[in-house]
C-alpha cells in the first residue's frame, strides 16, 4: 500500500528525520492561508501516487500566497499524466511546503532484497532522479549495506554504506542519523519500501528530506490499523477493489477467459491450462472453500465487471465439498444472473458425476478433465 509525500513525511518527521514545513490542502483559498503562515516562497505539489509529478505539471513554485492559490487551482481537479502513469490521476489535494535551497541531492532508501533474504539500504549521490534509472545507467554510483535481522542497522553499517557512495565527510554524522531514523520508521510501519529521494543538503547546511515515498506491506495492515484507513484506492484496479470488499481472491490479468477455482494452486494451474490450449486468462478468482449460490453468483458477478471477457470456465475438485452440491449452487446462482458467454464447468473429486448430471441440459456446459475444459471454452469464446 502507498502512501501519499505528504503521509510518509508526517512518518518520518515522528523518527526525527527533518523536513520542509508544510501542510496538505484541497482547496485554492487554504493553499493561500497556509503559504501566509508560512511567510515565504513555497513549493506546490500534488499528491498523487504516480512518478513524474514534475513533468505532467503537479509541481510548481510560488513567491507570494496568491500564486500558491493561483497554482493550487490549476492542479486541484486535473488529471496528470506521466510516462510512468499514462492513464493518469486526479489531484484531489496539494501539498503547500517551504521552498528550501538546494545545494546536493542524495538518493536514500531501504527495501527488500529477496536474493539476500534481508532489508537493503541504499546510498546514491544521484539524487532526485530515478533510482531505476540510476541503476540501469550507472549502477557503481548506489552503495548498497544488507541490514542484519538482529542487529538491525548499526552505526558501522551506516558509516560503512555513506563512505562507499562518496559522501563527503562532513556530511557523514548527520546522515547516518538520518538513516537511523528512516530504518526505524522503516520497521515500525512494517515497510517493504522507504525513499527519501532527494535526500536534500541546503545551503544553509542542513539535511533534510525533501521528498518522500512508503509503501506498507499489505500483509501487515492487520497490525498497522491507522495507516491502513489511510488507503488511497485511485492505484486500485477497480475490479480486484470490488473483490477485496466481497471478500474473494481476485487478480486481473488482462485475458479474455475468466477463470474460477477452488483453491489457488488450482486456479493458477487452470490459468496455465488455458494458455497451454491457445487462450489467455482473464483473471485468477479463488472461489475458496465450498459453492454456496450467494459465493458463485459473487465470483461470477466480479469477472463478468471485465467487459473482455468473452467465456467463463469453472474448475472445481470436489474434497470436502461434494460435487452435486457445487453444481447445485451453480444452477441456484445462475438463475439470478443474466450471463450471455459460454460458460464451461469441470468438476472432479467427490459425487462429481452427480454435479456434472445436473449440469445436463443447462447453459453450464460439463467437462470431464482440466484440459478437456480449457479447450472447449477456449473453441467457444473464439466464436463469440
Amino acid at each position: 500500500m502507498k502512501l501519499h509525500e505528504y503521509q510518509a513525511k508526517q512518518i518520518l518527521r515522528e523518527f526525527g528525520v527533518p523536513t520542509p514545513q508544510g501542510e496538505v490542502v484541497s482547496t485554492p483559498a487554504d493553499a493561500k492561508a497556509v503559504a501566509e503562515r508560512l511567510g515565504k516562497p513555497v513549493v506546490v505539489k500534488a499528491q498523487v501516487l504516480m512518478g513524474g509529478r514534475g513533468k505532467a505539471g503537479g509541481i510548481k513554485l510560488a513567491n507570494t500566497p496568491d500564486e500558491a492559490a493561483n497554482a493550487a487551482e490549476s492542479i486541484l481537479g486535473k488529471r496528470l499524466v506521466s510516462p510512468q502513469n499514462p492513464q493518469g490521476l486526479v489531484a484531489e489535494q496539494v501539498l503547500i511546503e517551504e521552498a528550501v535551497e538546494i545545494a546536493r541531492e542524495y538518493y536514500i532508501g531501504i527495501t527488500i532484497d529477496r536474493a539476500l533474504q534481508r532489508n537493503v539500504l541504499m546510498v546514491s549521490t544521484q539524487g532526485g532522479m530515478d533510482i531505476e534509472e540510476v541503476a540501469a545507467q550507472n549502477p557503481d554510483a548506489i552503495a548498497t549495506v544488507a541490514i542484519d535481522p538482529l542487529l538491525g542497522l548499526t552505526d558501522y553499517a551506516a558509516r560503512e554504506v555513506l563512505y562507499a557512495a562518496g559522501i563527503p565527510q562532513e556530511q557523514i554524522r548527520p546522515l547516518s542519523a538520518l538513516l537511523h531514523g528512516l530504518y526505524r520508521a522503516y520497521i515500525a510501519v512494517d515497510a517493504n519500501l522507504a525513499e527519501i529521494n532527494p535526500c536534500a543538503v541546503l545551503a544553509d547546511g542542513r539535511i533534510i528530506a525533501a521528498d518522500a515515498k512508503i509503501t506498507i506491506d499489505e500483509n501487515a495492515l492487520y497490525r498497522q490499523k491507522s495507516l491502513a484507513a489511510l488507503h488511497d484506492e485511485s492505484l486500485d484496479d477497480p475490479i480486484e477493489a470490488e473483490a477485496s470488499r466481497r471478500g474473494i481472491a481476485y487478480v486481473r490479468l488482462g485475458g479474455d477467459i475468466g477463470v474460477i477455482g477452488n483453491g489457488a494452486g488450482l486456479v493458477m494451474c487452470t490459468v496455465d491450462e488455458v494458455a497451454r490450449a491457445g487462450g489467455r486468462a482473464a483473471n485468477f478468482l479463488d472461489i475458496g472453500g465450498g459453492a454456496k449460490a450467494d459465493r458463485v453468483r459473487q465470483a461470477v458477478e466480479l469477472v463478468l465487471m471485465d467487459p473482455n471477457v468473452k467465456g467463463l470456465l469453472f474448475n472445481i475438485f470436489g474434497g470436502i465439498t461434494r460435487g452435486d452440491e457445487v453444481a447445485r449452487g451453480m444452477l441456484e446462482a445462475f438463475e439470478t444472473l443474466q450471463v450471455n458467454i459460454p460458460v464451461v464447468v469441470r468438476l472432479a473429486g467427490t459425487h462429481a458425476e452427480e454435479g456434472r448430471a445436473m449440469l445436463q441440459g443447462t447453459l453450464l456446459i460439463p467437462a470431464e478433465t482440466m484440459q478437456e475444459a480449457a479447450r472447449k471454452i477456449v473453441e467457444l469464446a473464439r466464436g463469440v
